[in-house]
């Protein structure tokens, strides 16, 4: 019994050049970054909850009140975790109804643009929420929760446009095969928002953390 001409050899790679290849990479590792930024989020969040109920987690009795007052915004761990499970719900909320509305405009506009924007928006997005608020020391749960929404809805942009911009790549002869490889990224994308996250975790929120405890503890000693 012959194979399929999908599984002989040579008879899939001699239909695609390097354009196909280019295609294939650059979306394979564009929905692979946009999950990996998705991931980083709930690695953070016992160290977000730590930040954000600071009191919940004096166990020092030499560290005076200020340091744990300045960015109360729960009064236990409990409160902060719940509101960690509420940022999840709405961002599935507004990434579930971005995937209509961005299957609608990428129909419409172009898909290297619609791609482009809600990938720079969203990383513009998760930074204002992770490292800016934090430089300003700014805490607000309604800002955390419209950051989110908007963070949903340009995500959502990502897999429409990938999947199409592949559709319009790679014809029915050997699909099956090129998106059971493409199909992999969601899973890289996991395994290297992980990987990342919990390399550099030590010099997210501690750090700053432990500046501020430093130079509140100098100030008091100064005082005295």
């Amino acid at each position: 019994m012959a194979w399929p001409n999908v599984f002989q050899r040579g008879s899939l790679l001699s239909q695609f050049s390097h354009h196909h290849v280019v295609v294939f990479l650059l979306t394979f590792f564009s929905y692979s970054l946009l999950h990996a930024s998705r991931k980083t989020f709930s690695n953070v969040k016992v160290s977000i909850s730590e930040q954000w109920t600071p009191s919940a987690f004096n166990t020092s009795v030499e560290l005076p009140v200020e340091i744990w007052s300045s960015n109360h915004l729960f009064p236990s761990a409990e409160k902060a975790t719940l509101f960690l499970g509420t940022l999840d719900t709405i961002f599935l909320f507004s990434y579930a109804v971005g995937l209509f509305i961005s299957g609608i405009v990428g129909d419409r506009l172009n898909l290297r643009w619609v791609l482009s924007f809600g990938m720079c928006s969203s990383a513009l997005v998760v930074f204002v929420f992770g490292a800016l608020t934090e430089w300003l020391r700014f805490y607000n749960k309604w800002l955390y929760c419209c950051l989110w929404i908007v963070n949903g809805l340009l995500q959502s942009t990502g897999w429409p446009c990938v999947v199409a911009v592949m559709g319009n790549w790679f014809g029915k002869a050997g699909r099956g095969v090129v998106f059971g490889l493409w199909s992999a990224c969601a899973s890289v994308g996991n395994i290297l928002g992980a990987c990342l996250a919990s390399s550099v975790l030590q010099y997210g929120y501690e750090v700053s953390r432990v500046l501020r405890q430093k130079k509140t503890l100098k100030k008091t000693h100064t005082g005295h």
